[in-house]
């Protein structure tokens, strides 16, 4: 008899195996017991018919209580009323570990009671379907990135300066000087490049940001590719079919998944038609002035001009080239215009808004070394990096992908902290 995780079932359609799982919920009558089983990998059912057991596995079933461990063994059968598609005709039941007034039930539970307990949480359906999506999601990126040849370049997590200013970064010593922890792995990716060509880094950036909206995390995945001998529109090709191929991927593996949080194939596969559209931040301004927008030229988007100029192409859509004043230091200058710099976000439909930030970079020493101190950033902090531009430096561009407003777009789930294990937010950092 062959133990086997659940997931593995459709192999062994009318054989007898032995599964280890826990308890989710249970029904039953005077004369057989339903049981809801999930063992980490899916979640089906083990039918126990008072006939078939012994006297004492019937009233064993019939007592299990939710989440308790337990040994089973019994015939694998199709059941084609589950959306699994199978299910176990239970013959034993040995438990392993009992479990008594587990916190949640069944019923409806309020979001803030269902975080403080988030350690017990991850075991049901949903959360489990939304890590198994970003799970395929971290899967495929690998996947991408080494048929595409790059090589992964780790970025420090403790660091003496920052891409984008320190006001909003964690700050601690470091043997009498300070230190952050980093926001972004982009610059150090930089220096990467000049070495391998085409690097990424995939890693934990932190921002101390007093934000509270659906979008935002203290903690989160960033994937940053940079690539040598690239202007903007190359890396803006690879930046829409990396996103395509992410969606494909869960679609192609993730059904059950898709299937448990509601989330529409047919509306996904439309993100994997290419090329995304493109719009410069001029014509979005204009865009949304005829929509009745209060905008002006110059002002960064918020989540309702985002929302509308995703959901009015319909797809994940392209706007470049932003008002200089408005983005970092490291990106190159626009060749005839002084107030915008080469540069695009990924705006992703449906309200989820940016999902990637990417330029081509500054490549002349002088004009990036006078950016660094205009943005009221120590020049020496940032010698190394000003380096790169002093010692054969080439046209380069890169992008960064926030992994877990990624995986709340693509699930459709409603907010971000629904997409990392364990999230923190500016009033949790429990469990």
């Amino acid at each position: 008899m062959q133990q086997i995780n659940i997931i593995d079932a459709k192999n062994h359609v009318d054989e007898k195996v032995k599964i280890g799982a826990w308890l989710t919920n249970k029904r039953s009558s005077g004369k057989i017991a339903f049981l809801q089983l999930r063992d980490g990998t899916e979640f089906f059912q083990g039918v126990v018919v008072k006939s078939k057991v012994s006297e004492e596995t019937f009233e064993l079933a019939k007592e299990l209580k939710q989440e308790t461990s337990m040994w089973l063994t019994g015939i694998i059968h199709e059941d084609s009323r589950s959306k699994f598609g199978y299910e176990l005709e239970v013959e034993t039941i040995e438990v392993i570990g009992e479990s008594h007034d587990y916190p949640i039930t069944p019923k409806e539970h309020g979001v803030d009671y269902l975080m403080d307990h988030r350690h017990l949480w991850l075991r049901s359906s949903r959360p489990h379907a939304t890590m198994v999506i970003r799970n395929e999601l971290i899967r495929a990126t690998y996947e991408f990135y080494n048929q595409e040849g790059f090589i992964k370049i780790d970025a420090p997590i403790l660091t003496g300066s920052a891409p984008e200013g320190t006001t909003d970064l964690f700050h601690t010593e470091y043997f009498g000087r300070d230190a952050y922890l980093s926001q972004s792995g982009q610059l150090y990716e930089e220096a990467g490049a000049m070495a391998f060509n085409k690097v990424f880094s995939f890693g934990p950036t932190f921002r101390a940001e007093k934000s509270k909206t659906r979008r935002h995390l203290i903690e989160f995945w960033m994937i940053e590719p940079e690539m040598a001998f690239m202007h903007q529109e190359e890396s803006l090709e690879i930046q829409e079919r990396y996103i395509a191929f992410l969606v494909q991927n869960v679609i192609d593996h993730c059904e059950g998944a898709l299937n448990t949080l509601g989330r529409d194939i047919e509306t996904l596969k439309k993100y994997t038609k290419l090329p995304y559209p493109r719009i410069s931040y001029d014509e979005a301004i204009e865009l949304l002035k005829a929509n009745d927008f209060d905008v002006e030229w110059g002002v960064d988007f918020g989540s309702p001009e985002e929302t509308f100029l995703a959901d009015y192409f319909d797809q994940p859509v392209f706007v470049l080239n932003y008002p200089k004043a408005i983005k970092p230091f490291y990106m190159k200058p626009h060749p005839t215009r002084e107030d915008v710099v080469i540069c695009a976000d990924l705006l992703a439909p449906e309200g989820y808004g940016e999902i990637i930030g990417g330029s081509e970079r500054a490549t002349d020493y002088n004009y990036l070394k006078d950016q660094i101190v205009a943005a009221g950033l120590n020049p020496e902090e940032y010698s190394w990096y000003l380096d790169l531009r002093k010692y054969g430096s080439v046209p380069h561009s890169g992008f960064g992908l926030g992994l877990e407003r990624a995986v709340t777009w693509i699930t459709g789930e409603d907010h971000v902290r629904e997409a990392i294990p364990f999230p923190r937010l500016l009033n949790r950092i429990y469990p």
